[in-house]
């Protein structure tokens, strides 16, 4: 069985749950889950919207469009947004570039009222059922994240909380705790018969690591809150729902595999998170070690934000280690490491301006530029960046760091630009001795490829595929081409004289 059938939305097939290490469907068989986070959308990020300064939040960035548009403006707004952002267009184009989930943040303001008593918003659940039925019609499993908890599990502006303290797992008398379970009693009560929601993710990056200007706080008492309030909710919830997975975030952004002592449920995964770091293999030991100690399968349920390259290194690593993704996010403004790409409207400028200190935009400006916005965030109108979904599933149209091999043997050097050890790996070239050997998987869109590699040195480099030749060339200054069969496979390049340096591999479609 092949990464890539494990991959396939062929899978996704009846309820998820753990089995030996692994995720499988309804039908036992192994699943890695590959999809998009749908950031900003129930729970918005001021960055996305490349705001400046304090406005980074859902209630600062609802505080800013009031302030500068108006209270009716406003309501008007965040209507028309939850509508637009994320629609079926943006559901069908995951499943058809060949995701397998959807990771869906959610606000608890997007579904509860702001009020002493419990009561439920009825809107927010009617904009997650369409969400969830979309997902059924396209076969993407969905991860429900609780990405904003009452009273805030992190202490930052992710969690929109209001004072940068996770009043949830601080606070004994506040009513967020009881809150918080309700809502998930909620979700259990109405999704326990949806076996397209994948996995219930109880609450995302709690308990952040101490930064300077925030609150200090008791990282071990939180820890064993954390800890409380996870046994608590699984309770409550499996009083309801005996079937849904458990995704079980660790504290610092999701990034301490050490939290992990206990197997909280018999149906449950160990979720981390991975940014800014090595794509090396280093980087995932330490949750391997508990796959392998406890027995529960790995999710790497949030992970980008990074260069094309680290992508394509860090996310076929994760895949022949057996480990899941979710990419963040599927959209944001004027980026270039998103698959959708939002334009900034006219006179935006001027509201990233205010946001950073500078002169209020007048009503009109303002008005007429988050209007813009409502039209430019829809699917259709962002600039869309295939090779953003290339380099995070190693198709066609990415670029290859040359260090990021599959195996290597002893004819392999890893030096920096002046030939000094390194492991450093934006700095490293791949210095490839006289029997030298090193392989790569490629991943197909169906339709034959092409690498091409600028090797500096003198020597011979032989390359194959799959076992099968593909030529045997002479370095001499010029860019190697070699036609690449379209199916998945595995390329190996083989130094048979001489030295040759090779920072980056183009994998392309064949011209």
């Amino acid at each position: 069985m092949t990464v890539t059938e494990k991959m396939s939305r062929d899978r996704v097939s009846g309820f998820l749950r753990a089995e030996n290490g692994k995720i499988v469907n309804g039908r036992g068989e192994e699943i890695i889950l590959t999809g998009m986070g749908l950031g900003n959308w129930l729970l918005p990020e001021g960055y996305m919207w490349r705001f400046e300064g304090r406005y980074n939040s859902p209630r600062r960035i609802e505080e800013l469009v009031r302030d500068l548009c108006g209270s009716r403006f406003a309501e008007d707004f965040w209507e028309k947004f939850r509508e637009n952002y994320i629609t079926e267009a943006d559901i069908a184009a995951m499943a058809e570039v060949g995701f397998n989930s959807v990771r869906i943040p959610i606000g608890w303001r997007t579904m509860m009222e702001d009020e002493p008593d419990i009561t439920f918003r009825a809107d927010g659940f009617a904009l997650l059922d369409r969400f969830i039925d979309l997902c059924e019609k396209y076969r993407l499993y969905v991860c429900l994240d609780l990405h904003g908890a009452p009273g805030g599990q992190t202490g930052s502006n992710i969690d929109d909380c209001i004072d940068n303290i996770p009043r949830l797992l601080t606070d004994t008398a506040s009513d967020s705790r009881e809150k918080t379970l309700a809502l998930w009693r909620e979700f259990a009560r109405r999704y326990r018969d949806r076996w397209i929601v994948g996995m219930y993710d109880l609450l995302n990056e709690p308990c952040r690591c101490e930064i300077d200007g925030y609150p200090k706080l008791d990282h071990d008492a939180l820890r064993l809150s954390l800890k409380l309030f996870y046994r608590d909710c699984i309770a409550e919830i499996r009083k309801i729902d005996d079937r849904h997975m458990f995704s079980i975030e660790s504290d610092v952004w999701a990034s301490r595999a050490d939290f992990f002592d206990e197997v909280l449920d018999s149906n449950m995964c160990l979720h981390f998170h991975r940014y800014w770091c090595p794509p090396r293999k280093f980087m995932y030991d330490a949750f391997l070690a508990k796959r392998e100690q406890l027995g529960i399968p790995l999710y790497l349920g949030e992970t980008g934000e990074n260069d094309l390259a680290w992508f394509a290194a860090m996310y076929p690593l994760a895949a022949d280690l057996g480990i899941g993704y979710n990419i963040w996010p599927w959209k944001k403004m004027d980026t270039d490491n998103s698959p959708c790409s939002i334009k900034k409207p006219a006179n935006w400028d001027k509201i990233i301006a205010y946001t950073a200190g500078g002169d209020r935009p007048s009503y009109a400006d303002a008005q007429a530029a988050f209007t813009e916005y409502l039209e430019n965030c829809k699917f259709e109108n962002c600039r869309w960046q295939p090779e953003v979904i290339a380099s995070i599933l190693r198709r066609p149209g990415c670029v290859i760091r040359a260090c990021d091999t599959v195996t290597q043997n002893d004819g392999i050097r890893w030096v920096d630009a002046d030939g000094n050890p390194t492991s450093d790996w934006e700095k490293t070239v791949t210095r490839f001795h006289a029997g030298g050997e090193a392989s790569y998987h490629l991943y197909s869109d169906g339709e034959p490829g092409a690498v091409r590699i600028k090797a500096v040195g003198t020597g011979t480099l032989t390359l194959s595929f799959d076992g099968a030749a593909l030529g045997t060339y002479a370095v001499d200054g010029r860019s190697i081409c070699a036609g690449i069969p379209g199916h998945d496979g595995t390329l190996t390049l083989s130094c048979t004289d001489g030295t040759l340096d090779i920072t980056f591999m183009i994998y392309d479609k064949q011209i």
